[in-house]
């Protein structure tokens, strides 16, 4: 109950902030999903810090070179019938 609290307060902020686009909402929910993650991986200390940055670069890297082989979206032309 504590953590969906602490995100839910922070939603609010940022409805108060006045943060009306969808994709700045989307994108500051993401940072403070993972910076939740971070923390639990560091309260679990199944890493140390240095490997943890290392790996979470990684995946960084990895995460956008997803993005980019996923095919971009083709807008679809409307041809016009001759007459």
């Amino acid at each position: 109950m504590k953590n969906s609290k602490f995100v839910f307060d922070k939603i609010t902020k940022l409805f108060e902030q006045g943060l009306v686009s969808s994709r700045d909402i989307g994108n500051e929910i993401i940072t403070i999903l993972k910076s939740k993650r971070d923390e639990i991986v560091f309260k679990m200390k199944l890493t140390s810090k240095d490997e943890f940055e290392v790996l979470s670069k990684r995946v960084e890297t990895l995460e956008k070179k997803l993005e980019k082989l996923q095919p971009q979206k083709k807008k679809k032309v409307k041809r016009v019938k001759r007459s």
